[in-house]
């Protein structure tokens, strides 16, 4: 015993120790209540430190694999030992509920297409590590522990930390909000304050109003809540407000979930003139707005356009939901709702039920960062880069892909339209065998449509790489169209 014990990774000795007499014990080497060597005999027999022999055995007992006896020594404790026979074995298929195997289903992370290293991955509208401040966040980190970090490894409030909140609001007053009767909560991003709001509205039709094609993760929620997405068709400038008003009258919605800035998937910017229609049209209806505020700052030219929120003055019919998360870095999973300060306080109720609070650490680094004037110092440098990267993805699609249109004014992808005979997903799979792979554009429908539509989402794809990638897309797009024309002309 112990002799093949040989200490040669990079983890500390006493942990590579710790993991070793686990191993002896769960193999039936080392018994219940069998007692093991002094520190001092082990670190004789091992050739190590007494030190690191105390340090695995105090491991061991805060795990509960030992137990010390004062006067007697270590010995293998209870807690250590297994059953021989398990007492039974459940089939956890059999006691999940809809939700589960819903979500699953649902899961891109899981059944999309597995990333291979040397692709091409248009897949990803995430932001590219490789323009992170790291130097700023390091500062904000250190000045922002200096001031304050024993209260922000404590808990913190259900609705934020309280300087993030103050400059969140004044950020959204810059954006032309009316904050009068309002007020803002903290999430972690915008998944959760989505979430919260489907939790609290009240479920009358059952039926949410959207716009078609919609954010994938904002139909997965709306479904895991048991509300039926309702599509509206989009034109160059917004929705479609003929066929709004026709939905409209065909059935009561339960709150309109829009995407008025850079859309996820299709990129268009909604006018202003259909801003002010939409939320005419919504507010004789009584129909509550969630927006979101996606890609909201990744303007590249041109005056961006107010927020639903801004437009609605003062007005409490518009929860916005935002995030920094496709602009400054993901990982935090800080987000906000401003809404009715009564709904807030409803929300803030739910948010402590079920995880209390965001992290105030992330929070407190957010604000830092903020504080210190890094953000539109970032802000800038990230829309030179992602511009140019928009500008290639927009050249080569135009070049290279034969396509019935392409939209998408900002942000960080693009979307196309491709002949309506063609499957994007037939396409995608002979591209990912030439090392290329997009999003196809059907998860983001909410009537099934949407086949022969794509997304390029260009931001983490080295400039040198976008022309490549969408050359090899558009030469299998031309094999597809000519094979197609071929079978039509037999």
């Amino acid at each position: 015993m112990f002799k093949d014990f040989r200490a040669e990774s990079e983890s500390p000795a006493y942990i590579q120790l710790k993991v070793y007499i686990e191993t002896l014990i769960t193999q039936g080497v080392m018994p219940l209540h069998h007692k093991l060597p002094s520190t001092r005999e082990l670190s004789g027999l091992l050739g190590v430190s007494r030190t690191t022999v105390i340090s695995a055995y105090e491991a061991l007992e805060r795990t509960g694999w030992i137990e010390a006896v004062k006067g007697r020594g270590n010995f293998v404790s209870r807690a250590a030992v297994h059953l021989n026979e398990p007492p039974s074995m459940i089939e956890w298929t059999e006691r999940l509920g809809p939700q589960a195997f819903l979500s699953e289903e649902m899961d891109l992370m899981k059944h999309g297409i597995k990333w291979e290293k040397g692709m091409i991955a248009f897949t990803s509208i995430a932001p590219d590590e490789r323009l992170f401040d790291m130097s700023g966040v390091k500062r904000a980190f250190l000045d922002r522990m200096a001031l304050e970090g024993d209260v922000l490894l404590n808990y913190g409030y259900a609705q934020g930390y309280r300087p993030l909140m103050r400059y969140l609001m004044s950020y959204m007053k810059g954006k032309g909000v009316e904050t009068s009767g309002k007020d803002i909560l903290i999430t972690n991003g915008f998944t959760e304050g989505f979430d919260l709001l489907l939790t609290a509205i009240g479920k009358r039709s059952g039926r949410i109003l959207c716009e078609n094609p919609t954010h994938q993760t904002a139909i997965k929620i709306m479904k895991l809540h048991g509300f039926e997405p309702v599509g509206v068709s989009m034109d160059r400038d917004g929705m479609n407000m003929d066929e709004l008003k026709q939905t409209l009258d065909e059935g009561g919605f339960d709150l309109a979930y829009l995407t008025p800035s850079y859309h996820n998937p299709t990129g268009i910017v909604t006018s202003p003139e259909k801003r002010m229609e939409l939320l005419r049209l919504l507010g004789e209806y009584e129909i509550p707005v969630v927006e979101d505020g996606f890609n909201e700052e990744l303007r590249y030219s041109g005056a961006h356009a107010a927020p639903l929120i801004a437009c609605a003055g003062t007005g409490n019919s518009v929860a916005y939901v935002g995030s920094f998360s496709k602009i400054l870095f993901p990982g935090i999973r800080v987000g906000w709702i401003v809404a009715d300060r009564k709904l807030i306080g409803y929300l803030e109720s739910l948010k402590r039920a079920r995880t209390i609070h965001t992290s105030t650490l992330d929070q407190a680094l957010l604000y830092q960062y903020l504080h210190n004037g890094n953000f539109e110092r970032y802000l800038k440098r990230a829309r030179t880069e992602y511009k140019r990267k928009y500008e290639l993805a927009v050249q080569g699609c135009t070049t290279h892909i034969p396509m019935k249109s392409m939209s998408g004014e900002g942000g960080l992808h693009v979307f196309v339209e491709l002949d309506e005979r063609l499957d994007a997903r037939v396409i995608l799979e002979d591209c990912r065998k030439l090392g290329v792979v997009f999003t196809p554009g059907d998860i983001f429908f909410t009537d099934g449509g949407g086949q022969h539509t794509l997304r390029i989402g260009f931001s983490r794809v080295p400039e040198e790489r976008i022309e490549e990638g969408l050359r090899i897309i558009g030469s299998v797009v031309k094999e597809h169209v000519k094979a197609l024309n071929f079978r039509a002309s037999l």
